[in-house]
């Protein structure tokens, strides 16, 4: 059954849509329903889905996924102070000149593979870092980063006369605007930025899908099986591998975009070799090649991030407070190095069990899962009066 579901586009496209939506509700109970995070879930996801392309597909490892991100992040900016802070046109400018970027990057570091394409990548991934942090300061502001003016042209957009920095902007909506919404008795908070992200989500998932099913997707699959036997046969895989990689960073900046139209800021930090390193651990965290794991893989991080680094001594304090003294202060001492500022402790040890024992990581996990109810659901048929284990399978 889990078979068949895995290879249903439309049940896929269905559930995973009704997940997306339903995050608010969902992920309320973890703490983790409040629209900023939810934002930052969508949007590394789509990082992660847009890498996993290349990395899932090809087998190429990229270092320097980052930089596409940087880049989509100063492109929305500068469409923002120039021209009009409607997002539609800032992620259509971000998603082509990131594209055009990956089309060079992508062609030179292409000229080789394995661990010499990853260090080409990286390379160029801290070249842009450095051009942006102190070389190209008049379009980057160096390490301020570049933000919103009231000075800035805007020239689509009417004369701003309130005396305050403006919003992004769908269509008359404010995508920083966040309402309270009481449902099935919790306040969750209501927000216009992560449903657009949201949808952007579903749209990104979606397009990777059919890639993942078409003749493309399957030659992708070729590559990193053998690319020397395709080579032999006389195919040249090299405008796959380069589609492949502008497909991906045109991903990357789009979210890059997406990142600025939730929060109007764009500085060289983004472009990091650890923002790089992050979203190779996203897609080997959540499952490498499989359609769904990077955003799972994103959303551990992420979550891992903002809500394990906040808990302090004075909050497990307040978990264990049912328990004799001793005992919580005893749990206190255990639990604390794994929490707050050394929730990367917890991050790297998940990440050392997936490998060890999940190498297809968490998606291989609930596959097992699923496999393993399966069986206990057979045995159950067939130990019934009348069933036997023929009918049952």
């Amino acid at each position: 059954m889990f078979e068949k579901l895995k290879n249903n586009d439309k049940l896929i496209m269905l559930g995973f849509t009704i997940m997306v939506f339903a995050g608010p509700i969902i992920l309320a109970p973890f703490g983790a329903g409040y629209p900023d995070l939810l934002q930052r879930f969508a949007i590394f996801g789509i990082f992660a889905i847009g890498f996993n392309i290349l990395f899932g597909l090809t087998g190429y490892l990229s270092f320097g996924h980052a930089a596409f991100l940087g880049i989509g992040s100063y492109s929305a900016m500068w469409m923002f102070k120039l021209l009009t802070m409607n997002v539609i046109p800032a992620l259509i400018l971000s998603v082509i000149v990131s594209g055009l970027f990956s089309v060079v990057i992508g062609y030179m570091s292409l000229r080789r593979s394995g661990i010499y394409f990853s260090i080409l990548t990286l390379a160029f991934a801290q070249m842009s870092y450095n051009l942006a942090y102190s070389v190209f300061t008049p379009i980057t502001n160096g390490e301020t980063g570049l933000q919103l003016r009231l000075q800035d042209a805007r020239i689509l957009d009417a004369v701003n006369t309130s005396g305050s920095l403006p919003s992004p902007m769908l269509f008359g909506l404010k995508l920083n605007a966040t309402n309270v919404v009481e449902m099935f008795g919790m306040k969750l908070q209501f927000n216009w930025g992560f449903y657009f992200c949201a949808i952007i989500l579903i749209a990104a998932f979606y397009v990777s899908l059919r890639i993942f099913r078409s003749p493309f997707g399957l030659m992708l699959r070729a590559v990193k099986t053998n690319q020397n036997r395709l080579n032999y046969t006389g195919i040249n895989t090299r405008p796959y591998t380069l589609g492949a990689f502008v497909i991906s960073g045109m991903y990357a900046g789009l979210a890059g975009a997406l990142l600025v139209c939730t929060d109007p800021l764009a500085g060289p930090e983004r472009m990091q070799w650890t923002a790089s390193g992050e979203v190779v651990l996203m897609t080997i965290l959540g499952g490498v090649g499989t359609l769904i794991g990077p955003v799972i893989g994103a959303g551990v991080i992420k979550y891992s991030e903002n809500i394990f680094s906040k808990i302090n001594d004075k909050v497990l304090e307040g978990y264990f407070a049912m328990m004799p003294e001793s005992i919580s202060d005893f749990l206190v001492f255990i639990v604390s190095p794994f929490v707050g500022s050394g929730w990367h402790l917890t991050l790297g040890l998940t990440f050392m069990l997936v490998v060890t024992f999940l190498p297809g990581g968490l998606v291989e996990g609930a596959t097992r899962i699923f496999d393993w109810l399966g069986s206990i659901g057979k045995k159950t048929k067939s130990a019934k009066p009348g069933g036997n284990t023929e009918a049952a399978e």
